[in-house]
Parts: structure tokens; sequence; C-alpha cells
């Protein structure tokens, strides 16, 4: 299918090759560290050079100009005038639940023991737009193996930091805070399920969700978390902010869906930002292209019934 990213995509060979030789140049410890880029920035990594099946990435200042982050502000440019604000080191997060290994991490414990891997996404939000961004990061699984997943866990529940003085969109009750989501477990295993750490080999702005957030590309973007202070392996299906302030409207699974329109608009088109205000929308890809990868998690389910 034109246009569409498979999973031999996220990783392009000549990036790859790149990560390695200067992972290996550094000895295999600055690449991974959150207090400083994952990586240098390289001639073939930078803004609008097509990366990956046929997209072409956002800059990096369509990308870290144009946010939802509701922690700072409901508009569009709140996050980065005010993300500035906010102190992300020391981080840690706190895992529990039903894991064998349960305590509070330190950001740079957890990246220390990841493999750090370079992802193109398509990211989508709820507003019917999106960018292709190029991430750094590693696969969330990685994490859920290292403190060991009891055999009673079905989901994965997340929740944001709560710091009003600094995360000041949180003095106004927009949503419930802390901001919270969740997968069932085998999305959360699924190999594109990412926490990303960085932004085209810089280490992720405050207002892209710094130090650590989540990427699931196949579905709407208010699924990718950020700012995460906790995990929770649970039996019972999380609750999720979206779905708690307007269940009709959204629902657990978020999967981008171009049969199924939102009440409010259609889902079938979407806006790629960086196109121009007069530019022709593009039809929005089932499971926003990932369907070879994603649709058997959901094989025998009505899709328009679990949205």
């Amino acid at each position: 299918m034109k246009n569409r990213l498979t999973a031999d995509d996220v990783t392009p060979k000549h990036l790859y090759l790149n990560r390695r030789q200067i992972m290996a140049g550094l000895g295999g410890i600055a690449a991974g560290s959150i207090g400083g880029p994952l990586m240098a920035r390289t001639p073939d990594q930078a803004p609008g050079v097509d990366m990956a099946g046929g997209e072409t990435a956002n800059t990096w200042e369509d990308i870290t100009t144009y946010n939802n982050f509701y922690e700072f502000g409901t508009a569009k440019s709140d996050p980065v005038e005010n993300a500035h604000r906010l102190t992300t080191s020391p981080w840690a997060i706190e895992i529990d639940g039903l894991v064998e290994r349960p305590g509070t991490y330190s950001i740079e414990d957890i990246v220390s023991g990841m493999t750090i891997e370079d992802r193109i996404y398509r990211f989508r939000c709820v507003e019917a737009w999106s960018m292709v961004i190029p991430w750094q990061g590693f696969e969330l699984g990685q994490l859920l193996e290292q403190v060991g997943v009891q055999s009673g866990a079905r989901y994965v529940a997340f929740q944001t930091l709560v710091r009003p003085e600094e995360m000041i969109g949180q003095n106004r009750a927009t949503v419930p805070w802390p901001y919270r989501e969740g997968l069932r477990l085998d999305e959360a295993m699924h190999p594109l399920t990412m926490m990303a750490t960085g932004i085209y080999g810089e280490t992720i702005p405050n207002q892209n969700g710094a130090p650590i957030r989540l990427v699931v590309p196949w579905k709407y973007g208010f699924k990718s978390i950020k700012s995460i202070v906790k995990i929770t392996l649970t039996d019972e299906q999380p609750e999720n902010s979206w779905n708690q302030i307007l269940s009709r409207e959204y629902g657990f699974y978020s999967n981008v869906n171009p049969q199924v329109d939102h009440p409010r608009w259609s889902q079938a088109s979407e806006r790629r930002i960086g196109d121009g205000l007069f530019a022709r929308r593009r039809d929005t890809l089932m499971f926003n292209g990932y369907e070879d990868e994603v649709a058997g998690l959901y094989e025998g389910m009505d899709l328009a019934e679990f949205y």
C-alpha cells in the first residue's frame, strides 16, 4: 500500500547502521543517557528528509510547536510556551501491581538497561491531524520483561506527573488529574509500542512529553501518554482520562479506524501538519497504516463497538 509504514520501515537500514557506528564510538554508554542527546544528529536525519515508507518526516519546528498536552494548556501553542517550567531531572517511575519486581526506578536505571532504537511513526491525534515523527526509545515490552509480568496481568495502566506549580494547566479542571491511560497487555508487549526518550536524535523536549512518554502508533495520539511517573500491571481494564470525560466519544481502544466516525466529525481523512492550509486532505489508513502488524490483536472483535 502506498505511503504505508511497515515493521521493516520503522528502523531504516541506514539509520540502524549509523546508530550502531555512533554507539560504538561512544562505547555504548552516552547513547542510553537521558541527561543528554541519545545520539548526535546526522545529515540523513535532518528535518524534511524522506526517511521511511515514502513518508517525509515533519520538521523539528512542526513537531515541537504544535502539541496536545493539556497539563500546559489547551491551545496547540500552549505546551511550547509553558513547558519550560517542568523539571525533568531527577525523574523516577513507580512500577507496581502484578509484577515480580515492583519498585520506584530512576529514569537513568531504566534506560541504561535498554536497547535504544530509531523509529519513524505517523503520530495521529484526536482532531484528524497527523505528523511523521522520528522517535528514539525502547520497546515497552523490554521494560515489562525486566520487571517481570505475573501470570494474572491482563492490562497496563499509566499515569502522568501531577505538579501544578510547573504544569500550569493542572490548575484548571480540564481533565481529572492525573492524566491516565491504559493498554491491553498484548498491545503493550507489541514491538511497535515504544517508550520514547528522544526525537531526531535529541533529548525529547518538555512539550513532547519529557523525559519519557508512550508511543502507540496505530492508535489516536491521546493514547500515547506523556511524562510518565507510574506504570501498573493489573487484571482489570484501567480507566483512561478521555473515556472518563466523554465515554460516548472516546473508547478504551481508540484505534485509528477511518470506517468509524467520531460523533462530531469524520475520521476518513486527515490533515498532515506542514502540508499547508490549502493542501488536500489525505485518506486515513486503517490502524494508521500498521494493519498488517496489529490487526491480529483484534481478530473477531467488533471495532465499531470496541472503539
